[in-house]
């Protein structure tokens, strides 16, 4: 196409976005198989997996290394500094193993007390807690393979990552169904499968980086660390508003009923992986305008975004026709429980139709990240919070029960798309250079 420099056309586009794809998909597979394995041995498993499963996704405001990594590493790349690259990822590297082994030990200590903040009482509360306490051994070697892979994006280097995702979600498949159904360890047996296969996607992630990064470059470094912290600082508060807006959600549901929460597990970690497949244009997005931002191509790095959004946009289309199609079978794939399929039909229309709004804004939130854009972000994402805040509460207040819950989640979506597609509209983020 006219217009393009090479690795911004479409075509360049989406040999990102494939493997990137794929990595994004296989990292919310951990839960959704567990989801689909533990949600046939009762209600009871399948609400206490819902609680363990919203607090474990509260660990999702420790992306911003990651995400700040990304960006900080392609824009480096593209202004030539090969080095200044390969150190920002060393440093990610450090500090998400740090946290990875101060949250697990928080998660092992407080287990109980944070399964029942989510709502859930009894033997869920019991279930809940013990998946808990094991998952978090692996805890340390996620937030590795996280911290790494903000690095491997940043260089453009999806395939290695996507491989080793997958070997290891293949090992969690084994291990769960062996744990679970062979040996009958039921809830326990699905958290050991998870933790163990963390644990050797970790040890693999390290190997790719072994190879990656020279030994000069691996020593932890104080000013590029306290770098990425301060860059990561509004990402942090921008993961933590939208974490917040689905533990609020997940504690209305919570005090449904163990029916209403399970069916919000099976759509929301539906949710999940289809919005992590989406987001896969966002990770090009990221590695895209960083790498143009760096190398001084404001107006190509502009012209590249739109591009991104029209495809996240129309993979969304196709995400809300195969839900609709699919509403009677696909809830089935993860229980049989008749009370918790008839929530899931209430939930389903609402769930199945925000997807082409999810396909734009994780577009232009990726967009917006590449480009170092992070205060704006934070803000809109408070303001967006605020929003659904408010829409949950009247939700509960009238009774709307789990399609009120889904339809405040999509006021969060709509806030963001009018935030951030104003900001992208103006092209104040279009600033150049590497610093």
């Amino acid at each position: 196409m006219a217009g393009e420099t090479p690795g911004t056309g479409y075509g360049a586009i989406l040999r990102l976005a494939f493997p990137a794809l794929g990595a994004l998909a296989a990292e919310p597979l951990y839960i959704l198989v567990d989801t689909a394995i533990v949600g046939h041995l009762g209600r009871e498993p399948l609400a206490a997996l819902a609680a363990a499963a919203t607090v474990l996704g509260a660990l999702a405001i420790f992306n911003f290394l990651q995400y700040g990594a990304t960006a900080q590493v392609a824009r480096a790349g593209g202004a030539g500094e090969a080095r200044d690259a390969r150190r920002i990822g060393a440093q990610t590297v450090w500090l998400s193993l740090a946290l990875g082994v101060v949250l697990a030990i928080a998660l092992a200590t407080c287990a109980g007390p944070l399964v029942r903040l989510v709502g859930v009482e009894g033997r869920s509360a019991d279930l809940g807690e013990t998946y808990l306490r094991i998952v978090s051994l692996g805890v340390p070697s996620a937030f590795l393979a996280l911290g790494a892979q903000g690095f491997l994006r940043g260089v453009a280097d999806l395939r290695r990552p996507f491989h080793l995702l997958l070997a290891g979600n293949l090992l969690n498949v084994v291990l769960e169904v062996w744990f679970v159904y062979g040996l009958g360890w039921g809830v326990e047996g699905s958290a050991w499968g998870t933790a163990i296969a963390q644990t050797a996607m970790g040890v693999g992630f390290v190997w790719l980086l072994l190879r990656r990064i020279a030994p000069s470059d691996r020593r932890p470094l104080l000013a590029p660390a306290l770098k990425l912290l301060s860059i990561g600082k509004y990402l942090f508060l921008r993961t933590t508003a939208l974490v917040a807006a689905f533990l609020l959600a997940g504690g209305v549901v919570g005090r449904l009923g163990d029916a209403p929460l399970g069916a919000y597990q099976v759509t929301f970690q539906l949710w999940i992986f289809l919005a992590l497949v989406l987001d896969a244009v966002a990770i090009a997005g990221q590695i895209v305008v960083g790498r143009e931002l760096g190398a001084g191509r404001a107006e190509e790095a502009y012209r590249a975004s739109a591009r991104m959004i029209r495809l996240s946009v129309g993979i969304g289309v196709l995400f809300a026709v195969g839900l609709l199609a699919s509403s009677e079978l696909l809830p089935r794939a993860f229980t049989d429980d008749p009370a918790v399929l008839a929530q899931c039909a209430l939930a389903w229309p609402v769930f199945a139709l925000m997807q082409p709004l999810n396909g734009a804004v994780f577009a232009l939130d990726g967009i917006l990240i590449g480009a170092g854009d992070g205060r704006f972000i934070a803000g809109a994402m408070v303001a967006s919070f605020g929003v659904c805040a408010s829409a949950l509460a009247a939700s509960s207040a009238l009774g709307w029960g789990i399609r009120g819950v889904w339809l405040a989640l999509v006021v969060l979506v709509a806030a963001r798309l009018a935030t951030l597609g104003a900001r992208f509209l103006r092209r104040r983020w279009l600033v150049i250079g590497w610093a």
